[in-house]
């Protein structure tokens, strides 16, 4: 598998130049680009400047991240997702990021949805953007969210609605804490049954030793640091055939108040040996 550097990572004490100037000096095979911090680089910067580094770099755009709230989106809402993923599906296409993840809804009436409303919803959402992404050659990655106020929280459940949806343009985002917050990884063979040309993207991340209900994304640790069991998951990846990223994605404050070399140094160093 290839070394990936998700933005989320140092988001609040670095910038898109920054995290490409480290990523190559570490060696990071992809990274996964924040749309936030791409806004904010496009205010001193264009498209063509980044499509020019990343030809003479030997880091490479993988995914945008992310598309956050599709499901059960008002008109409004609607509105300002579809402005987002177009600006995303035109930044893909101009740099040649293959990937977008798309994220299921957050919101505390999320858990009132049966998962029937949120399969009906998913593939008819999903859908639609893969229609929208079609002619910028970009894919969709779905990445189901294992805490309870998301309305796709199992990779059985994602699974599901992307078999239903049927277009090659659209798989799955595998998060190792994801996987981890839903169930703890009790049944890892939900992971098998993925099939690899659906598996587009792998987010390896470890967390605290907590109780189920105490952990957030906050708890989020680097690979090697904590509780899931990366060895489990990689092996796996690798016995399927899987040779894509797995891409660094920590949401912990502690790193944001870090100097964001250090971080992505010991990132590196510290995840190659799942690879």
């Amino acid at each position: 598998m290839k070394l990936g550097f998700n933005e989320a990572t140092c988001m609040n004490n670095s910038t898109l130049e920054r995290d490409l100037e480290l990523c190559e000096k570490y060696g990071y095979d992809y990274i996964e680009i924040r749309l936030d911090m791409l806004a904010d680089y496009l205010k001193t910067h264009t498209l063509a400047e980044l499509k020019s580094f990343f030809d003479g770099a030997r880091i490479k755009p993988y995914a945008f991240n992310s598309i956050e709230d599709i499901n059960f989106a008002s008109p409004e809402k609607q509105h300002e997702v579809d402005e987002l993923f177009l600006f995303a599906c035109h930044a893909a296409q101009s740099i040649g990021n293959p990937y977008i993840i798309v994220v299921p809804t957050m919101r505390e009436d999320m858990k009132d949805k049966s998962e029937k409303e949120v399969f009906e919803d998913s593939v008819k959402v999903l859908k639609r953007m893969a229609q929208i992404a079609a002619p910028y050659s970009v894919r969709l990655a779905f990445e189901p969210i294992g805490d309870p106020r998301w309305c796709v929280r199992s990779l059985r459940q994602c699974m599901e609605i992307i078999n239903a949806v049927d277009l090659p343009e659209v798989g799955v985002a595998l998060d190792a804490f994801n996987l981890y917050l839903y169930d703890e990884l009790r049944d890892m063979g939900d992971i098998d049954a993925v099939p690899l040309e659906k598996l587009f993207v792998y987010h390896i991340d470890d967390c605290e030793d907590r109780p189920l209900r105490q952990l957030d994304h906050c708890h989020r640790l680097i690979p090697g640091e904590g509780i899931i069991p990366l060895d489990d998951i990689s092996n796996k990846l690798k016995a399927k055939g899987y040779e894509q990223i797995a891409s660094v994605e920590l949401f912990r404050p502690e790193y944001w108040e870090r100097d964001a070399e250090s971080v992505i140094r010991e990132a590196a160093e510290k995840t190659r040996r799942f690879l």
